[in-house]
């Protein structure tokens, strides 16, 4: 029997749900390959270990949603930037909260730390670079120059340098020591996601929503290559760690870069979607890590039998046989010492009470101790990056796989002999399939395969009817147009009485028909003009309010709460004011109005213990109830 060969070069590894709600950053350590973290919308970030299913640390404090995170270099800390400017730096070691930083005016969109200093740089939103000194807990210096977001920042080798990418379609690089910029890279005609310096040469890489990635000389500041990616929108990049070549990921396809000349060496189709380098992708609140075996993606060579043989890139050389590109200069680690050096005077921010509070509203909850321990304690006894072995990621049996669309050159090759025994090394070895697979598919899970086939009274399978097939899926259908057809009766009937003009009284047949998705249909439109609310709609509506903010649907949430802020702006003084009154002399002309603001304080005053309890939560609505307490303060009291 012989098969063509077939070369498994990418596949997914694992899954997880990494967030109770959307997941919106994470990042890969750079030391190991093995540690994520993820921040998402419900204001954590979370500590994972690949490989592992659980979840080792959870770290919080942080008001707003997670916008980014990066480790430093030896993974000991991990940074975060929210959306509401705030950075947070814990301790992983110490499973502890080490600084809050405040200075940005908008979301944190971008982090990196100096390669070796105790200084970090951030980016946001508000345009804004600030430079900070983590120990001191303050900003060093701000870098002013871009016009929109910055949405990638990278210190380079030798940490003299840094480079920043921005929504304005442009790559700065800035001197740290001067503190002003080197030069502008302007040949991007959309915005810029990611930048990455060459590990040893002074090369810079870019890539934009333009769909090209670009390669600049540091030495001369000119463009020495660019190359496009048809697939969609470059999304990360990264120099593989000898130089020798450039990754670039985008939706579903890694791509492979040569320069001097362009050329694109090889192209792996995934399934990874938004990707992360190193192959993370995210989606709402699930991540998924997809594994590409570099030994088996052409850098370089050719293929011979199936098999990549890799051949280095030969540096252009002048004709005295040297380098034309110089490489960066990198200081010992025992000679370097953070504290020389010596940035110019910019703004600086001393620490404050209203930090240390921040900081002790921050925590880190260790969630899998075992794991914890194994990867961050004792330190001197394990070391943190996982031990080399031949297969780190062993392929999966089955071809859930991609392969190289690159065709390869040479005649296909034809094996004989099966594969026994598991893979143990990184070298592709084939696997022959038999011609028939005496194997049951597994039944899909909650469904009952029955139901989609014809009872036949003979043990042979029929071919089902028109009718039939029709019956089956019709099936609960029936009874989903009865609900609709009379939700459609209720608003027509609401919709009736609206026309004639009275407001109070379409709201009250709404709530007079215990539908709540009538409510919020007629609230939305109130809502859509504030002049309508009276004070006789708060009356009939707060209980239904109180129903809303309890629901487990979000829309129904966000349309109580919306009302409920209306009510308190326009009405808590009218009511605070008639309830404060002294009673009047003589004929009481305003005895009606005052029942109706004692009903409306009495629905309030119920309304404020859910708020306040709801304000607890994290998150968008978390917020949302924290305003609406704010506005019921004085019925606290």
């Amino acid at each position: 029997m012989a098969l063509t060969n077939t070369i498994i070069t990418s596949w997914k590894l694992q899954e997880i749900v990494a967030h109770s709600s959307n997941v919106s950053s994470l990042v890969l350590g750079k030391a190991s390959g093995r540690l994520l973290a993820t921040g998402g919308e419900d204001c954590r970030v979370n500590i994972w270990a690949v490989s592992k299913p659980n979840c080792i640390m959870s770290l919080t404090g942080h008001t707003s949603p997670v916008e980014c995170i990066q480790f430093n270099s030896s993974e000991e800390r991990v940074v975060a930037g929210s959306q509401s400017g705030s950075l947070r730096l814990w301790d992983l070691e110490a499973a502890k909260i080490l600084r809050t930083l405040m200075g940005h005016k908008a979301s944190v969109c971008s982090l990196d730390f100096h390669p070796m200093g105790e200084y970090l740089a951030s980016g946001s939103v508000d345009s804004n670079i600030k430079l900070w000194d983590v120990r001191r807990k303050g900003c060093v210096f701000r870098y002013k120059g871009h016009t929109q977001a910055v949405r990638c920042l990278a210190f380079s080798p030798d940490g003299k340098w840094l480079a920043s990418a921005s929504d304005d379609s442009t790559v700065k690089l800035w001197d740290l020591i001067a503190g002003k910029m080197i030069t502008e890279f302007t040949s991007h005609t959309s915005a810029v996601n990611v930048v990455q310096f060459h590990p040893n040469e002074y090369l810079l890489a870019s890539g934009s929503a333009d769909r090209t990635v670009k390669l600049w000389d540091l030495e001369k500041f000119n463009m020495i290559g660019s190359s496009e990616c048809e697939t969609g929108v470059v999304r990360s990049i990264l120099f593989n760690p000898d130089g020798s070549c450039l990754y670039s990921g985008s939706e579903n396809t890694l791509r492979v870069y040569g320069w001097e000349p362009d050329r694109c060496f090889d192209v792996v189709h995934v399934g990874w979607g938004k990707v992360r380098f190193n192959s993370v992708c995210h989606l709402q609140n699930n991540v998924s890590w997809y594994v590409v075996d570099l030994n088996r993606v052409k850098k370089s060579g050719s293929v011979i039998q199936g098999l990549i043989q890799d051949k280095p890139i030969p540096a252009p050389t002048s004709a005295l046989g040297s380098t034309l590109r110089r490489n960066y200069e990198r200081p010992t680690t025992s000679s370097y010492r953070p504290q020389t050096f010596k940035f110019p005077e910019g703004e600086r921010r001393s620490p404050s009470s209203e930090d240390e509070k921040e900081d002790k509203e921050s925590s880190a909850e260790i969630t899998n101790p075992e794991d914890y321990k194994e990867i961050f304690q004792p330190r001197s006894a394990i070391s943190r990056t996982p031990p080399k072995r031949t297969e780190p990621f062993a392929a999966p049996l089955e071809h859930s796989f991609s392969e190289s669309v690159l065709e390869k050159p040479g005649p296909a090759v034809k094996i004989v002999t099966p594969l026994k025994g598991p893979i143990t090394s990184s070298t592709p070895v084939q696997r022959v399939e038999p011609t028939v697979i005496a194997a049951a598919p597994h039944p899909p899970i909650g469904l009952n395969a029955g139901d989609f086939l014809s009872h036949a009274r003979n043990a042979k399978a029929s071919v089902m009817g028109d009718e039939e097939a029709l019956a089956q899926i019709r099936k609960g259908h029936d009874t989903m147009c009865v609900m609709l057809t009379s939700r459609y009766k209720n608003l027509d009937t609401v919709r009736s009485v609206w026309a004639s003009g009275d407001v109070k009284t379409s709201l009250d047949s709404a709530v007079s028909m215990n539908d709540l998705s009538i409510v919020v249909d007629v609230l939305n439109i109130i809502n859509l003009k504030p002049s309508l609310w009276k004070l006789d709609l708060c009356t009939s509506i707060l209980t239904q309010i109180e129903e809303l903010l309890q629901s487990k649907y979000e829309s129904y949430v966000q349309t109580g709460c919306i009302s409920l802020k209306l009510i308190l702006k326009r009405f808590w003084p009218l009511i605070s004011d008639t309830l404060t009154a002294p009673p009047s002399v003589g004929v009481d002309i305003t005895r009606e109005e005052r029942l109706k603001c004692k009903a409306c304080y009495k629905q309030l005053k119920n309304l404020s213990n859910v708020v306040k309890n709801r304000a607890e939560q994290v998150g968008r609505h978390g917020s949302t109830f924290k305003e609406l307490q704010l506005l019921m303060a004085p019925l606290y009291y």
